[in-house]
């Protein structure tokens, strides 16, 4: 595999991950709400989730997918329920106020690291996404030690843009402007994440 085909691989990752999903709609209500922590507990499950579905992808999984598509039909169906479930909690407790900045957050970086995974984890998608980009750039006889590389990059590129985010919506102003229109932004929120739970369900 040359540099050119890694680096690729890397860009077309960093893109993927900047742009807005259910990822990215979980991780601004979180960083406003609860805080930098827990936020940044959740940008490594997200981080994990993303290197555990490049690995699957690595393995064969998208193949699989291809050759067994009940399988993949059954883990989208689960993934679009666990986000519409998200969905309704986030609207159920939008009414509910936002606790001081310094007060302990109401989930521990554990809860908010299994939310991470558990957000990427039931989006098979990204098993898709990672096998169609290294069908195209990740020769066969890539060595064990580029694939490594390959997925640890993954995993820093998803674990710290969802850090950046983290940083940027756990600041006072964003914080302040998300108090003063919580109940809004959640429904919106909680609507959006409904949105994309059905996209993956029926897309």
């Amino acid at each position: 595999m040359t540099a050119a085909a890694f680096l690729a691989v890397v860009l077309i990752h960093l893109v993927a991950a900047m742009s807005p999903g259910p990822a990215f709609v979980v991780s601004v209500r979180l960083a406003a709400s609860e805080g930098f922590r827990a936020a940044v507990a959740l940008a490594l499950g997200f981080g994990l989730g993303a290197a555990l579905w490049a690995g699957a992808a690595m393995a064969g999984l998208a193949l699989v997918f291809e050759l067994v598509p009940q399988l993949f039909v059954g883990l989208k169906l689960l993934g679009g329920a666990f986000l519409i479930y998200i969905a309704i909690q986030t609207w159920r407790h939008a009414s509910a106020p936002l606790p001081d900045p310094g007060a302990v957050t109401s989930r521990s970086v554990g809860a908010a690291f299994r939310l991470g995974l558990l957000t990427f984890l039931t989006n098979p998608k990204s098993a898709v996404f990672f096998g169609a980009v290294f069908v195209g750039l990740v020769p066969v006889e890539t060595p064990l030690w580029t694939r490594a590389a390959l997925i640890a990059v993954i995993f820093v590129n998803e674990t710290l843009w969802y850090c950046l985010v983290a940083r940027l919506f756990s600041l006072p102003r964003p914080r302040a402007a998300y108090a003063r229109a919580k109940a809004w932004v959640d429904r919106a929120f909680g609507g959006l994440i409904a949105i994309f739970g059905l996209k993956i369900a029926t897309g």
